[in-house]
């Protein structure tokens, strides 16, 4: 028989690779994690990320999907920071290339708005905010995670989503699409906010 948990949460994204991440670092607490496939059983919903921060999308989309499906939901929104470019993309990185652009896309446009920029200047941080909510009691939980690193000049790795081919850690030559699930879990700005996020869910349930 499979293990019964009193308390599901679901993870308020449709990316299989965001949920397997986030499943891995929340690691054995006693509560199962549903995906929104889970809950739409294939129905596909598009969640239009309008907050000028990473929490005012992240908690729109919590709140969206708690709306859908009446269960606790988690959310994150996270961008790429890049000092060259200002900052840029931020919080407009999953459409950088537009509204509906591809990571490829997203990838090409920035490498183009980087070329002969020296490795000195390519320095970029990676930051997410993740939260909580329980929508019977209007409860929200929320974390921050940054990763620091540089941009490598072309796309590098398999692994990964978004912008990982080309953003390489600080302290490694590899870029997350090089690294391994088991490395990357461990220094993201997805890991870190989602372990402190963790801790808050363990204290809110009294784990």
């Amino acid at each position: 028989m499979g293990r019964i948990f009193s308390v599901q949460i679901v993870v308020a994204t449709m990316n299989p690779g965001k949920v397997k991440e986030i499943k891995q670092i929340m690691g054995n607490i006693p509560v199962e994690i549903l995906s929104l496939n889970d809950i739409l059983q294939e129905k596909i919903i598009k969640i239009k990320e309008t907050g000028n921060t990473y929490f005012e999308n992240a908690f729109k989309k919590a709140k969206t999907v708690t709306r859908i499906s009446g269960k606790y939901t988690i959310a994150d929104d996270s961008g790429l920071e890049v000092d060259f470019l200002n900052g840029q993309p931020g919080v407009f990185s999953s459409r950088f290339a537009g509204e509906d652009a591809t990571d490829e896309e997203n990838i090409e446009k920035l490498l183009k708005l980087l070329v002969n920029v020296p490795e000195e200047e390519r320095t970029a941080r990676f930051r997410c905010t993740a939260v909580f909510y329980d929508g019977s009691q209007e409860i929200v939980l929320t974390a921050d995670g940054v990763c620091e690193g540089k941009l490598a000049t072309k796309k590098r790795g398999k692994g990964g989503f978004g912008y990982d081919p080309v953003f390489i850690p600080e302290g490694f030559e590899k870029t997350f699409a090089e690294l391994p699930l088991s490395i990357k879990n461990k220094i993201s700005h997805r890991a870190k906010a989602f372990k402190n996020l963790r801790r808050k869910i363990v204290d809110y349930f009294d784990f």
